[in-house]
This record gives structure tokens, C-alpha cells and sequence, in this order.
């Protein structure tokens, strides 16, 4: 595997733990900023309509610039972002630094995902893309529970330098290991977008953000469930986070190494088990035990399907390489935005920590009622295509 993919891997990293890491800040920080629980959670949702907006408004804009150069570019205004949010205290300018540095950071997912994607056969593209995905279970791994910890001694705004300064190293890592060089054959705007045009590709776009919000909405809310619910000291949620995270790594490697040869098992199997997952968290809430094993389910079933939401999008609209990863950077984001905004109303209506993972179980369903269409939708044109026999 080229080095540029492990390089881009290790950026996502350094960006995707301040994606992730505000689900093990939410008390103290709402706390520090006279908000409520719901209010911060929305800093989450924040920071996920920025991608929802920056993937296809970046993509866009830089399809014919050098990628090193467009990388680092995202990279200094997602730190300059960081600093900002790190200084102020005030909620609305947070808000806005994490919607910016949201916005780059789609903007360098799509390009990144991008570059990864041309520098490696087809058949490879499935695992290319799970180290790309796997920077982020590593920030699930390492960042998120270590981010979580800092903020537990630091206060959030350490936590927020911390990831300044792992940013400032991702960026010398892209300027020194990733060869600077324009797309092989510069697109157009205008094919891209007709290469988009595939029913399958929406559909796919369908699944991503529905799982995503299935995963997410428990998930953010998860470290507030432990302390209130469950009853846990606060010290201890950084080693649940962790188990979330080493479930994490379990699912992307398994559904990397699968996602070339049986993707829609691959997603089956994954929206069953977040399916199963939420539920359990459900019912066993008030229990530490099985809901750190509910934890470790949520994390191997949601991550394992990231590998082929991720690279089949490519093969869907070949004729869309940037955009079709773009897109589906969108979807992911829909769902991290819907996730944590369905949370906070059934938290704000008073249903309790629990329904948060209910809303969680319904929205697997959905997921896989779109992957049951998509299977009906796949056997129906295999048949059309088959001669018929006289």
C-alpha cells in the first residue's frame, strides 16, 4: 500500500478526533459554557452540517488543483479554527469555529479519499479505504479516550490544543510524504455531476446516512448515559470510550478485509448488529456490564461497514470520482447531524438516556430496509440481463 494512503490515514486521524472527541466533553463543557446537555450535543451536529456542506462545495472548487497543495490548505484553516475555539468562551463563536473547521475538514476527506483511491488498482480500493476510514478508528482508539482524559484534567480547551498540535504534525506529514501532483486527467465540473446520476449510488448515500445516525446518536450522548444513567464515575468513561474504539478497529479490519469480495454481506451483517447493539444498550442502561459489551457491539457493527459505504461509492459513478466520495462524505454528515439532533429531542422531551438508543434501533431498520431494496433492485436487473432460453 503507497504511502500517501497511510499519510492521508494519519491526517484523518489527527481531524477526526475533534469529530469525535466533544461525545466525552459534553458535561464539563456544557457546564463551562452555562449551556444544557442538548445544546452541546448540538456543537456535534454543528460541526457535522459544516461537512454535510464543505464535501461537495469543496470538491467542486478544487477538482483541478494540486492535492498536496489543497490538503495542507484545509489543514491551516482547520487548526486556525482550533485556536479560535480553544480561546473563546463564548457558545455561538465554538460554534461557528467547529462549523468552519468542519467545512475544511470534508473538503480534505474528499480530496484525500480521492488521492488514496487513484494511487491504488481497484481491487485494492476496499482496503485502501479502510486505512483512510481507519484514521479515523484510530482517533476513536487512541484520540477519543486520550482527548477525553486531557479533558477530565485540562478542561475541554486542553483537549482542543492538544488536537492543534497533532493537526500542525498531520500537515508536515502531507507536506513531506505526499507527492504533490494535479489529477491524472482534470475533470470537469459538469460530468461529475451527470456521473451522479445513478439511482444505486443514492441509495447507497440513503444507507450511509441512516446507519450513521443509528450509530451516532447513541454514541454521542453516551458518555452523559454512563455518569447519569449507569451510574459510572467519570473517570471510568474513558476506558468504555476505549472499548467503543477497540470494537471500532475490530469492525473496520474485518470489513476491510471482506469489503471487495461480499460487500452487501459485509452491510447486512453490520446494520444487523448496530440493530441488535442499540437494543441491548436499551434495555440493559442502568447495568455496567452489559452496557460496556453493548458498547463494544456498537462500535464492531458500526464501523465494520464503513469500508464499503466508503468504496463502492467509486464503482457506483465511476464517471464521479470526487464527487461520488464527496457525496458520500455528505451522507455520512446527514447522519452525524440527524443523529445527535434526534437524541436531544428525546432527551429534552424527558424520555431518558435510553430512548436515545431506541431512536438508534428504529433507524438500523430503516438501513437495512434500503439494503433490502437495493438486493431486490440488484437480482432484478442481473435477471433482465440473463438471455432467455427457448
Amino acid at each position: 500500500m503507497p504511502a500517501a494512503v497511510w499519510l492521508i490515514g494519519f491526517a484523518i486521524f489527527a481531524q477526526g478526533t475533534s469529530e469525535l472527541v466533544l461525545a466525552g466533553l459534553i458535561p464539563g463543557l456544557a457546564a463551562d459554557l452555562s449551556v444544557s446537555i442538548p445544546q452541546a450535543g448540538l456543537l456535534i451536529s454543528g460541526f457535522a452540517l459544516g461537512m454535510l456542506v464543505g464535501a461537495p462545495v469543496l470538491a467542486i472548487a478544487t477538482l483541478r488543483l494540486p492535492r498536496r497543495l489543497t490538503m495542507l490548505a484545509f489543514l491551516a484553516v482547520f487548526i486556525t479554527a482550533h485556536v479560535v475555539g480553544a480561546l473563546t468562551s463564548d457558545y455561538a463563536i465554538l460554534f461557528t469555529t467547529r462549523f468552519v473547521a468542519a467545512f475544511v475538514y470534508a473538503g480534505f476527506w474528499a480530496v484525500g479519499s480521492s488521492a488514496a483511491m487513484a494511487v491504488v488498482a481497484p481491487e485494492l480500493r476496499g482496503r485502501a479505504m479502510s486505512i483512510v476510514a481507519g484514521g479515523l478508528t484510530v482517533a476513536m482508539v487512541i484520540g477519543l479516550p486520550a482527548g477525553t482524559w486531557i479533558g477530565e484534567h485540562l478542561g475541554w480547551r486542553g483537549t482542543f490544543w492538544a488536537i492543534t498540535g497533532l493537526s500542525v504534525v498531520a500537515g508536515g506529514a502531507i507536506l513531506f510524504g505526499v507527492r504533490d501532483r494535479r489529477p491524472e486527467t482534470p475533470a470537469r465540473a459538469s460530468a461529475e455531476i451527470r456521473g451522479l446520476a445513478t439511482p444505486r449510488l443514492w441509495l447507497s448515500y440513503s444507507m450511509t446516512a441512516v446507519s450513521t445516525a443509528a450509530l451516532l446518536g447513541t454514541f454521542s450522548y453516551l458518555a452523559a448515559m454512563l455518569t447519569s444513567t449507569t451510574g459510572l464515575q467519570p473517570q471510568w468513561v474513558p476506558f468504555v470510550l476505549l472499548t467503543y474504539g477497540v470494537g471500532s478497529v475490530v469492525g473496520i479490519v474485518f470489513g476491510g478485509r471482506i469489503a471487495d469480495r461480499r460487500p452487501l454481506g459485509v452491510l447486512a451483517a453490520g446494520f444487523t448488529g448496530l440493530l441488535v447493539a442499540s437494543v441491548f444498550i436499551a434495555v440493559t442502561a442502568s447495568h455496567v456490564v452489559p452496557v460496556v459489551v453493548g458498547v463494544f457491539l456498537l462500535g464492531i457493527a458500526g464501523f465494520g461497514t464503513n469500508p464499503v459505504l466508503n468504496s463502492r461509492v467509486v464503482g457506483l459513478a465511476p464517471a464521479a470520482p470526487t464527487l461520488s466520495m464527496a457525496g458520500n462524505v455528505s451522507a455520512f454528515n446527514v447522519g452525524i447531524s440527524a443523529g445527535p439532533w434526534l437524541g436531544g429531542i428525546a432527551i429534552s422531551a424527558g424520555l431518558g438516556y435510553p430512548a436515545v438508543a431506541w431512536i438508534g434501533a428504529t433507524l438500523a431498520a430503516v438501513a437495512l430496509a434500503f439494503l433490502a431494496g437495493e438486493v431486490r433492485s440488484t437480482t432484478a436487473n442481473r435477471d433482465q440481463r440473463q438471455p432467455v432460453s427457448v
